[in-house]
């Protein structure tokens, strides 16, 4: 068999041309390949919000007065280093998810958030602020538990 490869050479003629043309097709793939990785979107980095405060307490409703209660809520958002993300959109709900409540954080990422009267789920003597923190480039920060409301 070895002895019919030596005398049939139709199979080796243009070989190294093709070796040629091949590889340069496969460098000019593999370039494409590298170039499509390098010009990706960089992924989105994580945020974080905190709070000036865990848990509010209500005061109990006296008869025949209806009273306003005001809830400042100092809220900074975070990057994963600790560091204050400003222009941040924050979105804050009720306890009872009646009313929503929004800012802009500053440059250090603080931002404060005044809520009014904020109503419990009907029945429940308790209930959670819920908050959602949005920024271009970093991926969104939402805790449906973010600040506890008692009635006290």
């Amino acid at each position: 068999m070895p002895e019919k490869l030596k005398e049939n050479e139709s199979g080796t003629i243009g070989l190294p041309l093709r070796i040629v043309v091949l590889s340069i097709i496969g460098f000019i793939g593999f370039y494409a390949i590298l170039s499509a990785l390098g010009s990706a979107p960089a992924p989105q980095e994580p945020m974080f919000a905190t709070a000036n405060i865990s848990s509010f307490s209500l005061p109990s409703p006296e008869p025949g007065r209806a009273g306003e209660t005001n809830l400042n809520l100092l809220v900074k958002a975070i990057d994963g280093n600790d560091r204050g993300i400003g222009e941040a959109n924050v979105i804050a709900w009720s306890p009872d998810r009646q009313k929503a409540y929004s800012g802009i954080t500053n440059p250090e990422g603080k931002v404060i958030i005044k809520i009014i009267n904020p109503g419990l789920p009907p029945g429940k003597a308790e209930g959670y602020i819920s908050v959602k923190v949005i920024r271009t480039g970093y991926r969104d920060f939402t805790n449906n538990y973010f600040v506890k409301v008692v009635r006290s």
